[in-house]
């Protein structure tokens, strides 16, 4: 269990919140739990009343001020600042409090330096790190460890902490907006893979970016950068970057043969062991996610029989090439997580069947050259949400050879999958990969994935598919 004597010094004095998210309200709701009460301001661009509503706690917090837009703080004097990680390391409140002698710091911070045990595994990378992460977690579980999930895949660690003792696991989920700022390094640390990504501001609530895609690489580094001898770095040999580190590097590959963990066909080669491996999980990235998992998990004690017992009944994420239902011969696959290019193209290659895409929506500045030659080739039939970025992809398209008409614009969930069911023919695919961001007509991406597994289950009533 946690010891409080740490925590101390954080009573009574000045605390600045920058952003109300989850991450900083665990946090402090740990806090109020270990009988530790600062000072709180909290800086945050929603309503007062509305987060007073949203979050009851609030109220048995020390709370003695609130910060939104425009208004103006003449207080300096805060000794520390938690930022959440959508809250941009370059805003100028955070620069301000720099200046003004503020340590800036972040709940993860927080939680690497006061947790219990140093079993921490932490897995990030542009895309599989949700998937990585889960797998990792069910794989230990399976081996009879005491085991915790938690970051970005939206389990704050603060809400287990309390439960953590020496000689469990944890397992993490760190996205660049937790790892920009982060002063420690997991034990096992892993890294999915890395494409562009996060290089424009895209949620509205949560407008963090990265200035470059060095920037963004640079904050993916500190998973590692703080490793010690002993502790282990896990990459895909996909990344040609240079890694410095202390400890033992290990790399993993779908298929490439010499790398540490890979496959060959559906059998596993991991380190001097090899077996086989039955999954529901479809595409080449996913046997990426396995062989990354299976070596983060063999090196925490499970053996290679676990491993394939607990892949074999992962069922994989929501919103992750998620088959949602077969309809008159027609399947339906929600990807809504896939907000990226490069995304939607390892979900078009996870299938060999005619698949009309539903795609577009909100700007993430990125580039949709390959994606469209590629559905070009693939004789991909696309509908197009409203959007900022679409007007850009369909421009795309037209480049590569569709013509007008073979594009179809909506500007609603309801809309798009009866336009896919009116063009599907038995056997082909409807696939939900975006390509882009949510924002504009979907709240996120999980609203977007929830709205089309909606739709495609009303077809449901008229047909004996399941």
């Amino acid at each position: 269990m946690t010891k409080t004597t740490s925590l101390n010094y954080l009573n009574g004095k000045k605390v600045a919140i920058l952003g109300l998210g989850t991450e900083n309200l665990e946090m402090m709701k740990y806090l109020l739990d270990k009988n530790v009460i600062p000072q709180y301001t909290i800086f945050d661009n929603r309503p007062q009343k509305l987060l007073n509503e949203k979050y009851p706690i609030i109220k048995k917090l020390s709370v003695s001020g609130w910060i939104g837009p425009g208004d103006n703080n003449q207080d300096k004097s805060f000794h520390i600042a938690f930022r959440s990680p959508g809250w941009p390391t370059f805003c100028p409140t955070l620069i301000w409090l720099k200046k003004n002698g503020t340590n800036i710091s972040s709940p993860m911070n927080l939680f690497f330096e006061i947790c219990p045990s140093k079993n921490i595994v932490g897995v990030t990378g542009s895309k599989g790190k949700g998937t990585t992460s889960s797998l990792i977690f069910r794989i230990l579980r399976k081996a009879g460890k005491n085991v915790y999930l938690g970051g970005n895949i939206g389990i704050p660690p603060f809400s287990f902490l309390n439960k953590i003792s020496s000689s469990d696991w944890i397992v993490l989920e760190l996205s660049s907006f937790q790892l920009e700022d982060l002063e420690f390094s997991p034990h096992i640390s892993v890294i999915t893979n890395f494409t562009p990504e996060h290089l424009s501001p895209a949620d509205p609530l949560n407008p963090n970016y990265h200035k470059s895609l060095t920037a963004y690489w640079k904050a993916k580094c500190n998973i590692f950068k703080y490793q010690k001898r002993g502790s282990f770095l896990i990459i895909n040999s996909n990344i040609k970057r240079n890694v410095r580190h202390p400890g033992k590097l290990l790399r993993f590959s779908a298929d490439a043969a010499g790398t540490d963990s890979y496959f060959e066909g559906d059998v596993l080669h991991l380190l001097k062991d090899r077996t086989r491996i039955r999954t529901n999980l479809p595409g080449i990235h996913n046997k990426e996610n396995i062989a990354a998992a299976a070596l983060a998990t063999v090196i925490a004690g499970a053996n290679i029989s676990q491993i394939a017992n607990a892949v074999k009944v992962f069922k994989g994420l929501e919103h992750r090439i998620e088959r949602v239902a077969l309809i008159d011969g027609v399947e339906y696959f929600d990807d809504s997580f896939a907000t990226t290019p490069e995304s939607t193209i390892t979900a078009i290659k996870s299938f060999n069947s005619r698949i009309i895409l539903l795609a577009g929506g909100a700007e993430k500045n990125s580039s949709f050259g390959k994606l469209a030659i590629l559905m070009k080739k693939r004789e991909i039939t696309p509908i197009l949400f409203d959007g900022k970025a679409t007007p850009r992809l369909k421009s795309e398209l037209l480049k590569c050879g569709y013509l007008h008409k073979e594009i179809h614009e909506v500007s609603s969930m309801t809309k798009a999958v009866q336009t896919a069911h009116r063009l599907a023919k038995p056997g082909s695919i409807v696939l939900l990969s975006t390509a882009c961001a949510s924002f504009g007509l979907f709240e996120n991406y999980k609203q977007r994935g929830d709205l089309f597994k909606k739709e495609v289950r009303k077809l449901l009533k008229s047909s004996k598919d399941i």
